[in-house]
């Protein structure tokens, strides 16, 4: 891979962890801080749903990121032809 290529590959890299560590942001500090009393009025399974996210929602929703983010990894590999 030359030079040109691993800039592309590291830019596109950069973005998917900058557009996911956004959903997260706005997941933990947005949903479990800033939106918490507007959630509140929402009961999921007899919690509330501000207190639901800043408890467990953000937790779950790191997760499923780190799952999306090797998907796209993957996929990423699979097209500059650096997969293993």
């Amino acid at each position: 891979m030359d030079a040109s290529q691993r800039k592309k590959y590291w830019r596109e890299n950069l973005k998917y962890l900058a557009i996911l560590l956004t959903i997260w942001f706005v997941v933990s500090y947005g949903f479990g801080i800033l939106l918490v009393d507007e959630l509140n009025a929402i009961r999921l399974g007899g919690f509330k749903l501000g207190f639901w996210f800043a408890q467990q929602g953000s937790i779950y929703v790191f997760v499923v990121l780190i799952f999306v983010y090797v998907q796209l990894m993957n996929k990423l590999d699979k097209k500059y032809d650096v997969n293993e």
